[in-house]
């Protein structure tokens, strides 16, 4: 039986600290909109951390897209990442530095795995 990947958990965050002794994950500084007084606007860092189940068992790639306009995604990250078998929960850190917003409103992200669109979010921006 074939499995489609299934996104677990999506966050954006400050940072995601990983213990050394167990393995766990904090997450930090979880925010689901970002507030400039002026535009253009630069946030300097942030994490988009995911929890992915269901992916077969092999090679993968991972992609996150991120638009104004649905038309006009631009990519800003494409990583590749092993799963063990359709059980194993995968949890995905991913850094985003320096990104630019022209204007306040709603920027849509999409998160893909192997071409294959798995959630249609988004991010708000505003003033």
């Amino acid at each position: 039986m074939n499995s489609k990947p299934q996104v677990l958990v999506w966050l954006t965050c400050d940072g995601v600290h990983i213990d050394p002794a167990t393995g766990k994950h904090t997450i930090l500084g979880v925010f689901s909109n970002i507030r400039g007084r002026q535009f253009p606007l630069t946030h300097p860092f942030m994490v988009w951390f995911l929890t992915l189940t269901d992916v077969p068992e092999g090679e993968h790639v991972i992609r996150l897209s991120m638009g104004a306009d649905p038309t006009e995604m631009k990519q800003l990250i494409e990583r590749p990442f092993k799963s063990s078998g359709p059980i194993q929960r995968i949890n995905l850190i991913n850094e985003v530095r320096n990104l630019s917003f022209q204007k306040p409103g709603d920027y849509g992200i999409i998160i893909e795995v192997d071409d294959e669109p798995l959630l249609a979010t988004n991010l708000q921006v505003s003033n």
